[in-house]
């Protein structure tokens, strides 16, 4: 506009704004500033390289802190598999050595390194509680593995367990029981509310004003009304002999698209692409603005009806949109409104329609969260930014329940509980990688009985007596028959001889890699595996993305990978 004066730029970015620009794209400023925030603890005692991949891709990124644990000494074996050792290192303390080579990636991040025995740091007051993300790589002693554990689920502090094997690898995440994500980042296709069947008052008003006397118009305007305008006036000619209901099942909807296409002026040389995107956008916008299954579970569940002073800020802004929804019948509206044929004042006419609907919903939902809090007489309230963007992703919000890990035990049967019906299906499907947990759980059963640092082994590393683990497949694998024996007895179900005899020969195959392996990794695997944590931890600490619920397991040997519930 005419003597209007441009906005004011707050200058070229900043020389981390250009380090960082590639992950800014992916979760913006607020993920930076989550993942700046973090001080990630790596338990690493085993082979070690799995686990360092894993703190390389997130000191990249610019992780604020992360701690080593690591007191073990360099050996040829840690070289053929670890970028980050050399031949000079052999025999010092590879944790020092890891602290060091890590640090040249990023001056940013903060690297350090502990050296004192897991037992002698865990016996420290409030020694895990500097950490809000954990990650453990064994062997790790049962009972240093449950007092994490049991920190990790008092503190609401997420912990990730994490092998490999051989060509094999698998991570459980052990998440708080309530972990809610706002910004899940849905495809964008999926994120357009148009409210078609359900329009409010100023958007009809609109449709009343750009369509009357459409069929009268010049062809230039005709062809430039915006097709959520056409669409909307189209359903009103439509309700007139419909018993004043909207196009419903598919058929009608099809109907629909030849009632506006029989409209549309086709034969005129530039066409008409308004109508073109309308008779498009007719199947995936005709639906009631129904919350989805996850969006309902977040609105049932105890914690978003029962709120207190203490609850957290994502509990009293869900119940506040709980309530609106209870009053309107939706949700608050996003407001994005697609790109389309249209002349530029009457799209922004059209998108300042939905902005403005947007912010009113934001505002009375924002009411809502005023009215909970001095109620509840909560000292800080919720900024409004928060209260906005909870509303935007609204539709798209995610409630994962976390599990707590479990801790094998020499002697102790694993215990699979509600999952073990389901665990016994996807065992029975060839293409499952179940059979891999299992004899991930045999590994571990198996180092628990014969290493003396418990849980796990070095690959070749001497154990007390001087000798290397007896890394037997025949005592494996009747430990994972065990296993699965007890699932299938928790299950309820039973087995034909022939199908469970298939089941146990395909699970062997899995055994007789990690036993070959003798607890070694493969670099590539490794570095693979590493690059998968990582991923997830970046979705814990910026609360972005959802993230894995809650084992991956991987197959190196046909490139598979696989996500089960346990």
């Amino acid at each position: 506009m005419p003597g209007t004066t441009p906005p004011v730029l707050e200058g070229a970015p900043t020389d981390k704004q250009k380090k960082y620009d590639r992950q800014l794209r992916l979760w913006a400023a607020s993920g930076q500033q989550a993942l700046e925030e973090a001080h990630v603890l790596l338990i690493n005692a085993g082979p070690g390289a799995a686990g360092v991949e894993t703190l390389k891709n997130l000191i990249l990124p610019g992780i604020g802190k992360c701690t080593i644990h690591d007191d073990c000494k360099v050996q040829d074996a840690d070289l053929g598999v670890n970028f980050f050792l050399e031949q000079s290192n052999i025999g010092g303390s590879r944790g020092d050595f890891l602290k060091n080579n890590l640090q040249e990636l990023n001056p940013d991040v903060d690297v350090n390194w502990i050296w004192d025995p897991l037992e002698d740091l865990l016996a420290k007051h409030d020694a895990l509680k500097p950490y809000t993300l954990i990650i453990v790589v064994p062997p790790v002693h049962p009972n240093s593995l449950s007092k994490i554990s049991q920190h990790c689920q008092a503190t609401d502090t997420p912990l990730i367990y994490l092998h490999s094997v051989g060509f094999y690898s698998h991570f459980t995440m052990q998440l708080p029981y309530a972990f809610p994500i706002v910004d899940t980042h849905p495809d964008p296709e999926t994120t357009t509310d148009l409210r078609l069947l359900k329009p409010w008052p100023e958007l009809s008003a609109l449709v009343e004003q750009k369509t009357r006397g459409l069929e009268a118009m010049d062809n230039e305007d005709h062809g430039h009304v915006p097709y959520v305008l056409l669409l909307l006036h189209y359903i009103e000619v439509w309700k007139l002999s419909h018993d004043g209901k909207p196009p419903q099942t598919y058929k009608e909807k099809n109907e629909f698209k030849q009632l506006v296409s029989a409209e549309g002026r086709f034969s005129q040389p530039e066409g008409e692409e308004n109508y073109e995107q309308a008779i498009a956008a007719v199947l995936k916008n005709f639906n009631y603005p129904e919350p989805s299954s996850a969006v309902k579970e977040v609105f049932k569940s105890p914690e978003c009806q029962n709120i207190t002073v203490s609850s957290a800020n994502f509990w009293i802004i869900a119940n506040a949109i709980s309530q609106f929804y209870g009053t309107n019948g939706v949700l608050p509206l996003p407001g994005s409104v697609p790109d389309m044929k249209a002349k530029s004042a009457d799209y922004i006419q059209l998108q300042t329609v939905y902005k403005e609907k947007a912010r009113s919903d934001v505002a009375t939902v924002l009411g809502l969260v005023r009215d909970l809090e001095q109620e509840l007489g909560r000292p800080q309230p919720i900024e409004e930014r928060e209260v906005e963007a909870f509303c935007k992703n609204a539709a798209h919000i995610k409630l994962v329940r976390g599990r707590p890990l479990q801790v094998i035990r020499p002697g102790e049967n694993v215990e699979w509980g509600v999952q073990a019906k389901s665990a016994v299906n996807k065992l029975s499907d060839p293409d499952s990688l179940i059979g891999l947990y299992i004899a991930f759980l045999a590994y571990d059963v198996f180092c628990a009985n014969h290493s003396s640092h418990g849980i796990g082994a070095r690959a070749h590393e001497p154990t007390e007596d001087g000798v290397d683990l007896d890394w037997n497949s025949e005592e494996m694998a009747e430990t994972m028959y065990k296993i699965i024996d007890v699932l299938i007895k928790e299950s309820g179900r039973t087995l034909e001889e022939d199908e469970l005899e298939e089941i146990k020969s395909r699970s062997s195959k899995f055994v007789a890699e990690i036993v070959r392996a003798a607890g070694g990794e493969l670099h590539n695997i490794a570095a693979l595996t590493g690059g998968l944590v990582a991923q997830e931890a970046i979705k814990i600490i910026t609360k972005q993305y959802v993230p894995v619920d809650n084992t991956c397991l991987f197959d190196g040997v046909f490139s598979k990978t696989s996500v089960i519930r346990v």
